[in-house]
């Protein structure tokens, strides 16, 4: 399963994207204020960059696995492998400081947030779930 994640929209505070699984159009998503972050990029120049809780991770391709959260207490799909970042998951929320890091599943209908967040969520995760299941490689992409 190959995931694409498009950002549109990077914002002072968010940053509004385009999630896309196997070419098919899914859902919009939020995430922290994009710091031009990319991977491959130094530990360092990551730690510089980032401000803690309140940055999009870098930029580039991840593989996901589907894990226990002890966080959310239930299985949630973890982004393996990010610099500078850990615990990265796709979760529910619907507002930049839900994030942490993290990607929101929603729709972008009211400026800097994302609705119906559940409901998307659940479908993303749902496809997700099912693809690690069938030991099917996930992997997510993020782009300018």
């Amino acid at each position: 399963m190959k995931i694409e994640l498009y950002r549109k929209w990077r914002k002072k505070g968010y940053t509004i994207g385009i999630l896309s699984i196997d070419g098919q159009r899914i859902c919009e998503t939020l995430e922290d204020q994009d710091r031009g972050l990319v991977a491959g990029m130094s530990l360092w120049k990551v730690s510089e960059l980032k401000v803690k809780g309140e940055t999009a991770i870098p930029i580039g391709r991840y593989q996901i696995t589907w894990t226990y959260s002890p966080r959310f207490k239930k299985m949630l799909p973890l982004l393996n492998g990010v610099p500078g970042f850990e615990g990265i998951r796709i979760h529910s929320g619907n507002k930049a400081n839900d994030t942490e890091g993290c990607i929101l599943c929603g729709r972008n209908t009211e400026v800097g947030t994302v609705t119906n967040s559940r409901y998307w969520t659940n479908k993303v995760n749902g496809l997700i779930e099912a693809a690690c299941k069938r030991k099917e490689e996930v992997t997510i992409t993020i782009h300018y």
